[in-house]
């Protein structure tokens, strides 16, 4: 038995030190039950949607210009959408990549977007 020992090396099992008094088993992961019935009749859509964030692009002389001079979209939007919500939509729906988005509430209560464009991508042509 000693010259097992000597020929593989000796283990010791190393015991954990504890510092506090007390024991206290694992907590078990528990699986989430199962409903016995739906709670909602009909399962609920998102509110905003990607065509229902953006309302319709702003077409006034001054949006016209900032689209040929510094590649910048103008959009009306749904006031409680942000602006990641925003640029998601316009990135989507038109195949563009955004570069960055600013907002304002208008005097009338509509939301306004001025998306700008990323340098090498014009403006899509419909």
């Amino acid at each position: 038995k000693a010259a097992k020992v000597v020929k593989s090396g000796a283990s010791m099992k190393v015991k954990k030190k504890r510092t506090s008094c007390k024991f206290r088993t694992p907590r078990q992961v528990k699986a989430p039950k199962a409903p016995k019935y739906a709670r909602r009749l009909v399962p609920r859509m998102p509110k905003l949607d990607k065509y229902n964030i953006l309302k319709c692009p702003v077409t006034t002389e001054s949006a016209m210009k900032k689209i040929e001079e510094i590649n910048t979209l103008v959009f009306l939007c749904n006031l409680t959408a942000n602006k990641k919500q925003i640029r998601y939509a316009v990135e989507t729906l038109y195949e563009v990549k955004c570069f960055k988005v600013n907002t304002l509430i208008r005097p009338d209560g509509q939301k306004k977007a001025y998306v700008r464009l990323t340098p090498h991508l014009g403006v899509p042509v419909q």
